[in-house]
């Protein structure tokens, strides 16, 4: 014998969720922010120029990863960190000791230590991208990538 409305269950289950829905239904966050000493804030960004001190391929201990730029301000010396890839692929920054440069960044304190996480490097009238506008380095594809596509409201290029 068997029971005639034994198939509905799945249906009745259904009902019950769609009607339920709106009542368990998520509802939309801001989108959160990195947090941490690396976290970028495009807001924050300054522009600082000056000229090239040295251009260090390895960084000092205390540094942070990646390569360096130390640039002679106004103010003073600054720790100008480029990531890993600035100095890597066929399109790789140019830049020696004495050149000048205008950097485009964010100035952090990382292990106790002022840092300026580079996003742009401009030497004349070249304008080289380091990082997207969340502090991520682009890779030596990423800026080929780049440079492939038109000018965007609000890119780098």
């Amino acid at each position: 014998m068997t029971r005639p409305l034994s198939g509905l269950w799945p249906f009745s289950l259904l009902a019950v969720t769609l009607l339920a829905g709106p009542a368990f239904a998520q509802t939309k966050t801001a989108v959160a922010r990195p947090r941490g000493p690396l976290a970028y804030d495009v807001t924050k960004e300054t522009t600082l120029s000056g000229t090239v001190s040295s251009v260090l391929a390895k960084p000092i201990p205390g540094m942070i990863m990646g390569t360096h730029l130390i640039v002679q301000t106004s103010s003073g010396s600054v720790d100008a960190s480029l990531g890993h890839f600035a100095f890597v692929g066929s399109d790789a920054l140019k830049v020696t000791a004495g050149d000048s440069v205008s950097v485009t960044g964010e100035m952090k304190t990382i292990q106790g230590k002022e840092v300026f996480l580079v996003r742009t490097v401009k030497t004349g009238s070249q304008v080289f991208p380091v990082r997207n506008e969340h502090g991520i380095p682009y890779s030596p594809q990423a800026r080929a990538h780049l440079a492939q596509q038109p000018a965007r409201k609000g890119g780098l290029l």
